[in-house]
């Protein structure tokens, strides 16, 4: 991803839902205008959730996502199912691509409840009106397209873009807690699992945050930050750290000083701090042969000293002296129920987006299972809890 980009998290996601053979993939390839993704009269050619960035306007950046079949047979085809279904947790507009030519399922009528009882903005698009003598009478949700022709395309991707409540209000990720002029430095550890020659998203979508909010960044390693502090001319009004360096940097950080982490920060922006703030006691009270799950929403290769495999089992084992069992997932591997765990850890959730976060937040809530971040837990487990919430009084005050 350029630094000019929109970040796939940041994006209106749509997705194109249907049977085998009701032309998604093709809608989707006049849609964004390219051979996005592979078409054939065999059914089930759509294997895979296939993703497309590009710009909607007026919406604006969004993520055009086509899905396998939703009547797909046999072992591999409910694997493929189960794919397009969590695509839907991910789903900020849907689109319900149905054969005119055959009419509506009973699994298109299930998928339009689901949308309804998820409160999910949607489009009905009957495809192949081209072959049709007598055009079924479209509601408001509802348009007549023709992948084959392009006719309606051009209409389709106007009513996807006057879904503009989908953005919904502003939010920052720090910027609104800043006043003009303000002074931030950023500390970002440069070790062996730092990716070479870039910052990472969170880093990067900070920094332009702060920078819109008309305030100053100044960044350093977790090495160098007692000299970056005393060449500062006046105290700086925060501190943001990766959280990995969260125990070393409070030692650092004078008391007059805010301080706090990306993945709190984070937590925020995605909308869902509380519940993560209130599930941090829970890592006091765990035991040998509880269950623990740590969760993240990208994947990488695992290194030595990996934060999410081996930092964070080491910290839990120093603060409470227990040896939980522990399970991992990443990417978009994540348990529908999580009744088997008592408590789960969670990333930043930086290449999540809003709607999959929440997502997790709920099933965890579902469950009665407490769901804390690497964030929360780290700044816990290290007695820094409270402090890095000073930034949030209204959050801090559920401490008390």
């Amino acid at each position: 991803m350029s630094l000019n980009d929109t970040a796939g998290a940041e994006r209106v996601h749509i997705a194109f839902f249907g049977l085998r053979n009701a032309g998604k993939s093709s809608l989707v390839n006049a849609v964004t205008g390219q051979a996005l993704s592979v078409v054939s009269d065999v059914k089930g050619t759509t294997t895979d959730p296939v993703k497309k960035a590009m710009e909607l306007l007026p919406l604006g950046a969004v993520l055009i996502i086509d899905t396998p079949g939703l009547d797909d047979e046999g072992e591999l085809g409910a694997l493929r199912i189960q794919k397009a279904q969590n695509i839907l947790r991910q789903t900020d507009i849907a689109v319900l691509v149905v054969d005119a030519c055959r009419g509506i399922s009973e699994q298109d009528e299930a998928l339009l409840k689901l949308f309804k009882e998820r409160n999910l903005p949607y489009v009905l698009a009957w495809n192949k009106a081209d072959l049709l003598e007598t055009r079924p009478a479209c509601g408001k949700n509802e348009i007549c397209v023709s992948a084959a022709t392009g006719e309606g395309v051009h209409a389709l991707k106007e009513m996807l873009g006057a879904f503009r409540e989908i953005k919904g209000s502003e939010k920052h990720i720090v910027a609104d807690l800043l006043e003009p002029g303000d002074v931030v430095v950023l500390v970002i550890p440069i070790d062996a699992a730092a990716p070479k020659g870039r910052l990472i998203l969170p880093q990067q979508q900070t920094i332009r945050d702060i920078l819109e909010a008309g305030c100053t960044v100044v960044s350093c390693r977790d090495t160098e930050l007692t000299q970056t502090l005393n060449a500062l001319k006046e105290k700086p009004r925060l501190v943001i750290t990766d959280s990995q360096a969260f125990g070393r940097v409070a030692n650092m950080v004078p008391e007059d000083v805010l301080l706090t982490s990306f993945s709190i920060l984070f937590a925020r922006y995605k909308g869902e701090l509380i519940p993560l703030v209130q599930a941090a006691a829970k890592l006091s009270a765990l035991k040998d042969g509880d269950r623990v799950l740590i969760s993240e929403g990208c994947t990488h290769h695992r290194q030595c000293g990996d934060i999410g495999s081996v930092k964070i089992p080491h910290w839990i084992h120093e603060f409470t002296g227990a040896n939980p069992d522990y399970a991992f997932t990443s990417g978009g591997e994540f348990p529908e129920t999580l009744a088997p765990y008592d408590l789960v850890v969670h990333c930043g959730g930086c290449m999540l987006n809003e709607k999959e976060m929440k997502h997790r937040i709920g099933a965890a809530g579902a469950s009665d299972v407490p769901i804390v971040n690497y964030g929360i837990a780290i700044a816990q487990m290290h007695g820094i809890l409270k402090r890095s919430l000073e930034i949030f009084p209204e959050i801090l005050a559920l401490l008390d």
